[in-house]
C-alpha cells in the first residue's frame, strides 16, 4: 500500500508541476548558491557521503554476524532498487520533455547529469537503505546516517545541483523502494507453517494441544515439542534450504579422507530417511535411542520426523559428581552396543550423550551417523567420547574407562585418531579453549598400553593453507592471464627515462620515509642513515618471509641493538607498523571517493568507494564468521598491535615524534604512489592521482594477504587489474608500468638489501 501510494504521488507531482508551469519560468532561488562557497559545501558532502557508507557497511557486517540474512537483502535490493527508480524517472521525465527543457521548479542551475537531474538517485538510495533496515537496537547509529543523508540534501540543495521539490520526490522515491522492497523480500524469515504440522499431527492419530520451538539442531533443522492429550512428542523439521550442515559435511568430505569424511546426504528425503533408518538399527542393537513414530509432510521441500519424548540429562547439564565411574562405564558400554552392530555415531559431544531418568544411558543425533561402519569409524566415534569425557573427568579417568569396557587394543586404535581432523564439528570449537587435551589423551594412552601405535593417522587431503594457496595461485594466474592477452610486449622497452629516474627516486624516498617513521615511534634515538640501511635490510629479507612480517623482525632486532629493551623494541616497532594499518582504511576509503566522483558537480560517492566498501565489508564479516580466517588474521596481526596501548599512551604525549612518526608513514604511501604514477607516465599512460591511490593501497593489502613472500604474483595482478580498471590505464601501458614499478619498489632493493643487511651484521647493529 505505501509502495503504491508513493508512486502515485510521484506521478501525480510531476504531472501537476508539468501542467502547472507549461509556459511559465520559476525563478530558482539563487541566493541559495551564495550562502556558502562550493568548496565547503563539497566537503560537507563528503564527510557526510563518507559517514553513511561507512556506517551502511557496518550496519552490513552487524547483520551477517547475525546470519539476519534477509534483512541485508532486503535492505540492499531498497538501494539499488531506489537508485534504478531515480534514474528511470529522471530519464522518463527528461525524455517527455520539451526542447526547451525541464520546468525550473525541477531542474537546479548546476544539475549534471540522469542520475542527479531532477532527482537524486544517491539521496534517495540512501534514504531507502536507511528505511528498509530495522536499527532501533542502534539508535545512534541510525540518527547518525540521517543526519548524513540531511547534510548531503542541503549541500545538493545549496549549490543548486537540485531543488526543493525535486528533493522532497528524491526522499519519496525512496521511502517508495523501501516499501517494494520489504514486500518483495519480506520482513523477516518466515516461520514454517504450524497450521500445516497440526494437520497431519491429526492424520496420524494425534491431538495436539500446543507446540513450542526448540530452537535448530547441529543441522540447522527447526526442532519443536508437541504437547498431546496422552503423550509429548519431539518433532524436527527437515527442509531443503536448510542445508548448512549439509555444506560444512561436504567441506569435510573433501578435505578428509574417504575413511574419515562424513557422510554426505542431498535431498531432504533421503536425509529423512536416514535419520529413521538410523532409528530403527540402533533400537534393533538393544540401543535406547528415541522411538520414530511418524513422518508427515508439510509441503514441497519440507518433512516432520515425528519422534517419541525422552527426557533427558545431557553430559553438559550433568554436574561432576555424578560422573563416577561407574558412569562412565556405562557410557562406553552404550557405545560398544552400537559398534557390536556396526552402527557409528559421527558425531559424539556433550550434547548428543544423556542419561533418562531411569538411569539408561542414551545416544542422541544419530541422523548423521553409518551403518555397516568400518572399524575406522568406529576408532573415531571412541577417540570423541574419550575426548568428551576427558573435558569433564580428566584424561586418566576417561582413558581408564575406556580400557576397562572397550579392552586396550580398541583404546590403542584410536590413538591415530586423536587429532582435530578426526573430531567432529561442535567438538572441535571445544577444544580451541583446550589446546592441550589431545595431546594428554595420547600420552595416558601411550602409558597404559605401550605397544599402542603412536603416530598419527593421516586423515586429512590436504591442509587448509595448501588449498589456500593453490586456489590463490590459481586465481592470480588466471587473472594474469586474461590481462595479458593481447598486450604488446614490445612496449616494455620504450620507457621514457625521465620519468623512469623519477619513479626511481620515489622509490628511494621510500626507504627514507619508512626510516623517518621507525624513528618517529621508537623513543630512543636513532640514526638517520643507518636507519635507512636497516629498511634495505628489510627488502633482502622479505624475499624469503610472508609480507611484512621480515621488515618487523629486523626492525625490532636493530631497535634492541639500538639500547632498547626487547619488550620496548617489540611494541614500538609494532605501533609503527599497527599505525601504518591503521592508517591504511581511510586513505583507502578517502582516495575511493575521490576516484572517479563528480563530487565538486553533483556531491554523488563514486562508483569506485562503493565497491571497496563492499568489499571491506564482505572481508570483515568472512573474517568474524570463518573461525579459520578469523584466527589466520589474529595471527598476522598479533605481532603488529601486541604491547602497543603503552607506547601510544607515551607516544601521545611528545607531539614532535607524534608528528614524524605518522608523517613518515604518510610520506611513505606518497612515495609508493608517486613511484606508481611515474612508471605509468614512463609508457605515455596517464591516470587520477587518487585513482593511483587506491591502486597501490588495494594492491597493499592483497599482497599483505596473500601467503607467498612479498605477495608475488597476487600484488601484480591486483595492480594491473586497479590500473585497467579504476585508473583507466590500457593494459598495454599497465602491464609494463607494474613491471617497472615492482622493479623499482621490490627487486631492485635486494641488492643494496643484500649489501646493508651483511654491513649492519658487521656493524653489530642488528
Amino acid at each position: 500500500m505505501v509502495a503504491a501510494v508513493g508512486a502515485l504521488v510521484i506521478a501525480a507531482v510531476l504531472v501537476v508541476v508539468r501542467i502547472t508551469t507549461d509556459g511559465q519560468e520559476t525563478a530558482y532561488p539563487a541566493e541559495l548558491r551564495t550562502l556558502l562557497p562550493p568548496s565547503v559545501l563539497a566537503l560537507v558532502a563528503g564527510v557526510a557521503n563518507l559517514t553513511v557508507i561507512v556506517l551502511i557497511g557496518i550496519t552490513a557486517v552487524e547483520r551477517l554476524l547475525r546470519r539476519e540474512f534477509r534483512q541485508i537483502v532486503r535492505a540492499l535490493a531498497a538501494s539499488a532498487f531506489g537508485y534504478g527508480l531515480a534514474g528511470a524517472l529522471n530519464a522518463t521525465v527528461q525524455a517527455l520533455t520539451p526542447s526547451e527543457g525541464l520546468p525550473e521548479v525541477l531542474m537546479a542551475p548546476e544539475s549534471q547529469s540522469v542520475f542527479t537531474s531532477p532527482l537524486h538517485a544517491y539521496i534517495a538510495a540512501a534514504v531507502a537503505y536507511v528505511r528498509a533496515l530495522p536499527l532501533g537496537h542502534v539508535p545512534r547509529v541510525r540518527a547518525a546516517m540521517w543526519v548524513g543523508v540531511a547534510a548531503t540534501s542541503a549541500s545538493v540543495l545549496l549549490a543548486g545541483v537540485t531543488t526543493t521539490l525535486s528533493l522532497v520526490l528524491t526522499v519519496l522515491a525512496g521511502w517508495t523502494s523501501a516499501a517494494v522492497a520489504s514486500y518483495a523480500v519480506g520482513m523477516s524469515r518466515p516461520v514454517p507453517a504450524t497450521g500445516r504440522l497440526v494437520r497431519e499431527l491429526r492424520r496420524f492419530g494425534w491431538e495436539p494441544l500446543g507446540h513450542r520451538p526448540l530452537g535448530v539442531d547441529a543441522e540447522g533443522n527447526q526442532r519443536y515439542a508437541v504437547d498431546t492429550v496422552d503423550r509429548r512428542l519431539d518433532v524436527v523439521l527437515f527442509r531443503s534450504e536448510d542445508t548448512s550442515g549439509v555444506w560444512k559435511r561436504l567441506l569435510a568430505a573433501v578435505m578428509l579422507r574417504g575413511p574419515a569424511a562424513p557422510s554426505v546426504l542431498l535431498g531432504v528425503q533421503r536425509r529423512v530417511e536416514h535419520a529413521a533408518l538410523m532409528d530403527f538399527t540402533a533400537r534393533a542393537a538393544g540401543a535406547a535411542v528415541p522411538r520414530v513414530l511418524a513422518i508427515g509432510e508439510l509441503g514441497l521441500g519440507t518433512l516432520a520426523l515425528v519422534t517419541e519424548h525422552v527426557p533427558l540429562r545431557t553430559l553438559d547439564e550433568a554436574d561432576t559428581g555424578e560422573l563416577t565411574d561407574a558412569a562412565l562405564d556405562e557410557v562406553f558400554a552404550e557405545l560398544a552396543l552400537l559398534h557390536r552392530s556396526r552402527v557409528t555415531h559421527g558425531g559424539i559431544d556433550g550434547s548428543t550423550v544423556g542419561r533418562r531418568l531411569d538411569g539408561r544411558v542414551v545416544f542422541t543425533g544419530l541422523a548423521n551417523g553409518t551403518l555397516a561402519a568400518s572399524p575406522l569409524k568406529a576408532s573415531l566415534d571412541v577417540a570423541a567420547l574419550m575426548t568428551v569425557l576427558a573435558l569433564r573427568v580428566g584424561e586418566r579417568r576417561a582413558v581408564d574407562s575406556a580400557i576397562r569396557v572397550l579392552g586396550g587394543e580398541s583404546v590403542a586404535a584410536a590413538l591415530p585418531f586423536l587429532q582435530t581432523a578426526g573430531m567432529p564439528f561442535a567438538l572441535r570449537g571445544r577444544l580451541r579453549a583446550h589446546r592441550g587435551t589431545l595431546g594428554a589423551i595420547r600420552s595416558r594412552i601411550t602409558e597404559a598400553v605401550p605397544d599402542a601405535p603412536a603416530r598419527p593417522a593421516r586423515l586429512e587431503r590436504m591442509r587448509p593453507r595448501t588449498v589456500v594457496s593453490v586456489v590463490a595461485a590459481t586465481a592470480v594466474g588466471l587473472i594474469l592471464a586474461y590481462q595479458l592477452a593481447g598486450v604488446d610486449f614490445g612496449t616494455i622497452s620504450e620507457a621514457n627515462l625521465g620519468w623512469a629516474a623519477a619513479a626511481f627516486g620515489a622509490s628511494t624516498l621510500c626507504m627514507v620515509a619508512a626510516a623517518m617513521a621507525l624513528m618517529g615511534f621508537v623513543p630512543i634515538r636513532l640514526p638517520l642513515w643507518p636507519t635507512v640501511l636497516v629498511q634495505y635490510a628489510g627488502s633482502f629479507v622479505r624475499i624469503a618471509a610472508p609480507a611484512g612480517l621480515g621488515s618487523l623482525a629486523i626492525n625490532t632486532r636493530y631497535v634492541s641493538r639500538m639500547g632498547a629493551s626487547a619488550g620496548l623494541a617489540i611494541s614500538a616497532v609494532g605501533l609503527s607498523q599497527a599505525v601504518g594499518l591503521v592508517l591504511h582504511v581511510p586513505l583507502l576509503l578517502v582516495c575511493a571517493y575521490l576516484t572517479g566522483t563528480s563530487y565538486l558537480a553533483d556531491f554523488s560517492p563514486s562508483v569506485t568507494l562503493i565497491a571497496v566498501t563492499a568489499g571491506l565489508s564482505v572481508a570483515v564479516a568472512l573474517v568474524l564468521l570463518v573461525p579459520a580466517l578469523r584466527r589466520a588474521v589474529l595471527d598476522r596481526a598479533r605481532p603488529y598491535f601486541r604491547g602497543t596501548l603503552p607506547q601510544l599512551l607515551d607516544l601521545l604525549q611528545h607531539p614532535r615524534r607524534l608528528v614524524m612518526g605518522v608523517g613518515g608513514t604518510l610520506l611513505l604511501t606518497a612515495a609508493f604512489v608517486a613511484c606508481l604514477a611515474f612508471s605509468v607516465a614512463a609508457f605515455g599512460g596517464q591516470a587520477e592521482i587518487a585513482a593511483l591511490a587506491v591502486v597501490f593501497l588495494a594492491g597493499n593489502a592483497i599482497g599483505s594477504a596473500a601467503p607467498t613472500p612479498g605477495g608475488l604474483g597476487a600484488v601484480e595482478a591486483a595492480l594491473l587489474g586497479g590500473l585497467t580498471t579504476v585508473a583507466g590505464v590500457p593494459a598495454a601501458v599497465g602491464l609494463p608500468a607494474v613491471l617497472l614499478y615492482r622493479l623499482l619498489t621490490f627487486w631492485f632493493p635486494v641488492l643494496p638489501g643484500w649489501g646493508a643487511f651483511h654491513l649492519l651484521q658487521r656493524w653489530k647493529a642488528i
